[in-house]
């Protein structure tokens, strides 16, 4: 799993550098701009880039623009994006645009190693790692939703659990379910929402996305 870096403190940036290091991560690059993390990306090709949200020069959304971008220009590389702040803006139009091999974490939030890697990982393999409190200030004020009102307070848990790319296995453990009925939940939330099968859609995305869309101002 290749990794490029894009973050403009050097603590934070060496800080996280040296982790995947000891860890055996390659970080093949490291960047402090937007311009420098386009360069990163396009040279060295990694499985994943972690990108500060707010950058030099403005220090605004340079790094979501840029994760917006590489997503498009190589579908090949994750982006784990990070922050000290919930920018739910942001968030939505990432997600949107990339409905896979994204992930949205609070620095403030990280409480461990293993839970870091294991999003960094889940977004390397194409999942979603979103942060809990990203997730409930994105959801803190549904617009009506035809489908979404159909789900029970149970689904909408759950669907909350899905958007931090939480397995069934692990929503099980969360919430003190059998798996059996877990996957009668998501069974559940996918009709309600009318997310049919299909060969090449992530339907727990989809679901995400469309709580996600249901925020929109």
């Amino acid at each position: 799993m290749r990794t490029v870096i894009a973050e403009d403190n050097p603590l934070m940036r060496d800080g996280i550098a040296a982790l995947l290091t000891d860890l055996e991560i390659p970080v093949v690059a490291t960047a402090t701009t937007a311009e420098e993390l386009h360069a990163a990306v396009a040279e060295y090709r990694p499985d994943v880039a972690i990108v500060d949200v707010r950058m030099p020069p403005t220090f605004t959304d340079e790094g979501v623009r840029a994760a917006t971008a590489i997503r498009r220009a190589h579908p090949g590389t994750a982006v784990l994006l990070f922050s000290q702040w919930v920018e739910t803006t942001y968030a939505r139009r990432l997600l949107r645009d990339s409905p896979g091999s994204v992930g949205y974490l609070l620095k403030d939030r990280i409480v461990s190693t293993d839970e870091f890697v294991d999003a960094l990982r889940r977004v390397a393999a194409g999942g979603t790692a979103l942060d809990p409190e990203v997730i409930r200030q994105l959801l803190a004020a549904p617009r009506a939703d035809a489908g979404l009102a159909r789900l029970t307070a149970r689904e909408r848990q759950i669907l909350a659990l899905l958007a931090e790319g939480r397995s069934n296995t692990a929503i099980a453990g969360l919430l003190g379910l059998a798996g059996r009925s877990v996957e009668k939940h998501v069974t559940a939330i996918f009709t309600k929402l009318d997310l049919a099968p299909t060969g090449t859609d992530h339907r727990r995305v989809l679901a995400v996305l469309r709580y996600l869309e249901a925020t929109r101002a």
